[in-house]
């Protein structure tokens, strides 16, 4: 069954304005919150929560290990919040998701070092992050859908990309207040500096909690309640029961450019700084402004699949990431401080940017709004897990391979999960183009017959 039009009128202007804002400051915060232990986890973790005497690669990979819990348990979070937000509506869900992460932030912001409590400190840090995992898990798809959903035909792929754009900005956060603490001392930096950033969550989760407060209820969630729509069974099976393929397909699609985002935000400024090329701190400031470039770039092609449709942007993208990939492995590689630069420019704004952009509104138009909110947390979380919440792991394994031949390693691997979310992507049904052409039909200016896939 393929999802039918809910929109038989327009939002408010002042509603969709809301409800845009709400979705991005809530979605920056989450992801402040999220990526904010990813930028931590190879610069402070390995050396505060594992013994001195272990090896550092080791105690990197084990600080990776705890950030791919909190990727496992994204799906997890995603159908829990997605069964009640289908049933219930979007706001209440989104306004528990985000005191979560605040809660789980500040949490870590004051938790003791394995040198204060030995093997709890990794248990406890472990526990913490899988939270997390759950909070974000319910976060993507709400915020996403209440952008899209308070705005008419036409807009929802930008609507979307507002939501989905708080990542980069939580991440523009994130590594921006990380980056200006690192250059502390050392003995500062490790004793208190890293802390002041996880503390600062609990300033920006009131500014998101008040934001959230004002906002209405969806539209289209009000609508199907209303109409009597919104069912009570339990969503995760009428999803995988009802969109098999459309799940299959949101999952590979999202796995692509998800891999790119962590590799750039979790490996590379910690690979850069081993490798001597600058200092972690000037690493953190070029991945700081990449990500700026990202918060423009990803409604850019968001609007651009509004005017082309989903799986032309898409592909297009797809095709862009497979061509620069080599060419900014070797921008990482040259040694040069102004290239390494350009390297985090081409692969956050650019090759991540241009698959990723659309993403909300492709994942969205696939389900019904009774399905919604858990089809678009499955698709996107597991996605995250197979691309995301891999890619510091799947790195360090490949770079580990050789030096010689340690990047092209991943380049290749890149490539392969490029390829895989294209196709899924090209199998896909134009979703854009059966939105219009079914509201043309409700109008009686055209055929059934006429909603085609391209």
């Amino acid at each position: 069954m393929q999802p039918q039009d809910t929109t038989d009128t327009e939002p408010s202007p002042k509603d969709s304005r809301r409800a845009l804002i709400s979705s991005f400051l809530g979605s920056t915060v989450e992801y402040y919150d999220f990526l904010l232990y990813g930028a931590a986890a190879g610069l402070v973790f390995p050396k505060l929560f594992f013994p001195d005497s272990m090896d550092p690669v080791l105690g990197s990979t084990l600080s990776f290990v705890i950030l791919l819990a909190g990727y496992i348990s994204r799906p997890i979070g995603g159908v829990l919040f997605g069964h009640f937000g289908d049933k219930f509506g979007r706001k209440n869900i989104l306004v528990i998701t985000l005191l979560m992460m605040g809660m789980v932030s500040v949490a870590i912001g004051l938790m003791p070092t394995y040198a204060t409590i030995g093997i709890a400190a990794p248990l406890i840090l472990v526990a913490l992050r899988v939270v997390q995992g759950l909070a974000v898990g319910g976060e993507w798809a709400g915020a996403t859908l209440m952008a899209a959903e308070h705005v008419g035909e036409g807009k929802r792929g930008f609507a979307a990309s507002i939501a989905v754009a708080g990542g980069p900005t939580g991440s523009v956060l994130a590594t921006l207040v990380l980056a200006l603490f690192s250059g502390l001392p050392d003995d500062a930096f490790y004793s208190w500096g890293w802390r002041v950033p996880f503390l600062m969550s609990a300033v920006l989760v009131i500014v998101g909690l008040f934001m959230r407060y004002r906002v209405t209820e969806s539209p289209d969630f009000a609508r199907a309640q209303a109409a009597g729509e919104v069912e009570t069974g339990t969503p995760i099976l009428r999803v995988l029961r009802k969109y098999p393929a459309s799940t299959v397909y949101g999952i590979l699609a999202a796995a692509g450019p998800l891999f790119m985002q962590a590799m750039l935000a979790v490996w590379m400024v910690p690979h850069i700084a081993a490798q001597g090329t600058m200092p972690r701190q000037d690493a953190l400031y070029m991945l700081t402004f990449s990500s700026v470039l990202h918060i423009f770039a990803i409604p850019f092609f968001a609007w651009l699949s509004d005017r082309h449709g989903r799986r032309k942007v898409m592909l297009a993208g797809a095709a862009v990431s497979i061509a620069l990939v080599f060419p900014m492995f070797l921008l990482f590689n040259s040694g040069s401080y102004w290239l390494v630069a350009l390297g985090f420019i081409v692969g956050n704004p650019i090759i991540q940017a241009s698959m990723y952009g659309p993403i909300g509104a492709f994942l969205a138009e696939k389900f019904d709004t009774a399905d919604r909110y858990t089809g678009v947390s499955l698709t996107f979380q597991v996605g995250s897990v197979l691309g995301a919440g891999t890619a510091p792991l799947v790195c360090n394994w490949l770079f580990g391979l050789g030096n010689d031949g340690g990047t092209s390693n991943i380049a290749w691997y890149f490539i392969a999960l490029t390829v895989a979310s294209g196709a899924a992507v090209f199998l896909s049904k134009e979703t854009l183009a059966k939105k219009r052409a079914a509201k043309v039909d409700a109008a009686g200016d055209g055929e059934k017959d006429l909603v085609t896939n391209r």
